[in-house]
């Protein structure tokens, strides 16, 4: 028997002991974008479809480049709409359900800020959050891991700031002195 199959049944018998692993080695992206650019338009559309079946987040991510990205105001006012919602049902009875409550909201506005990937996105949406996360009244220095993420964010405002041209930066500048 060849050392493959041999494998494979080996594999079945035992299979709680000795499990098969296929690895298959992703191309890089340059090669996929090299790739791509030979492919006729209606295969590349079949692509994508198949992307969006697989995956919640490639699915989010298409929704988005085809039909949000070309209003991006209204796609910020959606996501900080969105998140409003979730403050608003943030369950405050105990500090541990604020930190998990909070957590969620800021996979939320993370995802989305990747899915823009465009840097005034990026401060409207965390100024938006530490406000609503200024707003709940917990005395930060009380907990560690609030106070942490609260300046975590105000790092990452601080970082996609530096990105920006100085004009623009001005314009955030009396938000950002509110929230320290």
């Amino acid at each position: 028997m060849n050392g493959f199959v041999a494998r494979i049944t080996k594999g079945i018998s035992n299979f709680g002991t000795d499990r098969l692993h296929f690895n298959m080695k992703a191309a890089s992206l340059s090669d996929i974008k090299k790739e791509l650019l030979h492919l006729d338009p209606d295969k590349v559309r079949e692509l994508c479809m198949r992307l969006a079946k697989y995956k919640v987040e490639n699915k989010e991510l298409l929704t988005y480049q085809l039909f949000e990205a070309h209003d991006e105001t209204a796609f910020v006012a959606n996501v900080n709409d969105e998140m409003d919602h979730f403050f608003g049902e943030l369950n405050k009875s105990n500090l541990y359900l604020v930190k998990k409550g909070l957590r969620k909201i800021l996979r939320l506005a993370n995802k989305q800020i990747r899915y823009s990937g465009i840097v005034t996105t990026e401060i409207e949406v965390r100024i938006h959050f530490c406000q609503r996360f200024k707003k709940l009244g917990i005395r930060l220095e009380q907990n560690t891991v609030l106070f942490n993420m609260y300046h975590q964010q105000l790092k990452k405002i601080d970082t996609a700031l530096a990105k920006m041209p100085e004009d623009l930066q001005y314009d955030y500048e009396g938000a950002i002195k509110q929230l320290q």
